[in-house]
C-alpha cells in the first residue's frame, strides 16, 4: 500500500512537469530564434535592436542603432538608446510613449544582432592581434590574453599597458599588473572595453 500510494502522488507530479516541458518546447518552435541580451547589457552603435509594445503591432521596429547612438521610433521621433542598459533603453521608451500617446504602455527591447566589436592585443603573448568580443559577455584582462594564446616565455606580465580613448576623443594609457590580477583572488577583474589596445611587456634579464 505504500508504494502504491507513493506512485499515485509521483504519477501526476511527473504529468505536469512533462506538460510544463512539451509547453516549452512549443513556444521554442513557434518562435523565432533569436540572440538574448542581459537587461544590464550596454546598447553601442551598430547592434540591431527589436523593440515591441505590448498589444501595439504598429509600434514593433527593427532598427539599427545609429553612431550618434539614437533610433527612429513611430510617434516619439529620434531616441537616444546608445550606451543605456537594455533595462533603461525599455523605460526611456516606455517613459516617452506614455507622456503624450499611450496608458501604462509595455516596452521590450531585445538585440538581434551584435555590433561588431573588437580589441587587440600586441607584445609578448603568443597571438597578438586583434579579437572579437564574445555576444553578451563582458571580458577582463585574463581572458583577453588566454584568448591570444598565453604570455611567451619573456613576457612580464606585471608590466601590461592598455590604451583607451575616452568619449572625449582623448586617449588614456593604463599600467597594469596582471601577475597581482592573476595571484590575488579578491582583486577585480579589469574589464576591457571594445577598441582597447593591450600591450604586455617583455621582462628584462
Amino acid at each position: 500500500m505504500r508504494v502504491f500510494s507513493v506512485r499515485l502522488i509521483i504519477y501526476p507530479v511527473l504529468c505536469l512537469l512533462a506538460g510544463a516541458l512539451a509547453g516549452a518546447q512549443q513556444v521554442s518552435f513557434d518562435q523565432p530564434a533569436q540572440p538574448t541580451a542581459a537587461g544590464n547589457y550596454i546598447l553601442s552603435p551598430n547592434d540591431l535592436v527589436d523593440i515591441k509594445v505590448f498589444r501595439e503591432d504598429d509600434l514593433r521596429v527593427n532598427a539599427r542603432i545609429a553612431k550618434d547612438g539614437t533610433i527612429t521610433f513611430p510617434l516619439i521621433g529620434s531616441v537616444r538608446i546608445g550606451g543605456m542598459s537594455i533595462h533603461d533603453a525599455s523605460k526611456t521608451i516606455c517613459e516617452l510613449l506614455e507622456k503624450d500617446y499611450l496608458v501604462n504602455p509595455q516596452v521590450a527591447v531585445s538585440v538581434r544582432e551584435y555590433a561588431k566589436r573588437t580589441f587587440t592585443i600586441l607584445g609578448q603573448v603568443q597571438r597578438a592581434g586583434a579579437y572579437d568580443f564574445p555576444d553578451n559577455q563582458a571580458l577582463d584582462l585574463l581572458r583577453a590574453i588566454a584568448m591570444a594564446g598565453g604570455y611567451t616565455r619573456i613576457s612580464d606580465p606585471s608590466k601590461i599597458t592598455l590604451k583607451r580613448r575616452g568619449n572625449d576623443g582623448k586617449e588614456a594609457v593604463l599600467r597594469l599588473d596582471a601577475k597581482r590580477m592573476a595571484k590575488e583572488e579578491s582583486s577585480k577583474p579589469f574589464e576591457i572595453l571594445p577598441g582597447d589596445t593591450i600591450t604586455v611587456g617583455e621582462s628584462i634579464f
